[in-house]
C-alpha cells in the first residue's frame, strides 16, 4: 500500500509520519495493544506488584509482561493463569504470556 509523501517544506507531525508508515503504524499498533493489557491487569494485582511491572512485545508467539526484579518475576509466574484467564475475559485474545526480568 502506498502512502502519499509530503511535499518539501511541508510540516508532517509526528503521529502522521508514524500513520504514513506501514512498519511504523503496525509497532505503533502492538504497542497500545500491550499497553491495553497491561491496564486491564490493574483490578487483578497488587498496586505494589502493578508498579513492579511494565507492557513488553506483542508478537504472534503472545505478550511480554517485563518485571523490576526477580520477586516481582516470581509472583508474576505463580499468577499467570489467573492473568491469562482475566484477559480472556476482557476480550483479549491472550494465549501466552511471557515474563521477563528488565535489564538494568
Amino acid at each position: 500500500m502506498s502512502r502519499p509523501t509530503p511535499s518539501p517544506g511541508q510540516r508532517t507531525s509526528v503521529m502522521e509520519a508514524i500513520a504514513q508508515s506501514d512498519t511504523l503504524s503496525v509497532m505503533l499498533s502492538m504497542h497500545q495493544t500491550s499497553n491495553t493489557y497491561l491496564n486491564a491487569l490493574k483490578p487483578l494485582l497488587p498496586p505494589d506488584l502493578f508498579a513492579q511491572i511494565k507492557a513488553g512485545p506483542v508478537d504472534e508467539s503472545g505478550w511480554c509482561l517485563l518485571a523490576t526484579h526477580n520477586s516481582a518475576a516470581a509472583k508474576l509466574r505463580q499468577l499467570l493463569p489467573d492473568i491469562g484467564a482475566h484477559l480472556r475475559s476482557k476480550g483479549h485474545p491472550v494465549q501466552n504470556i511471557r515474563i521477563k526480568l528488565m535489564s538494568r
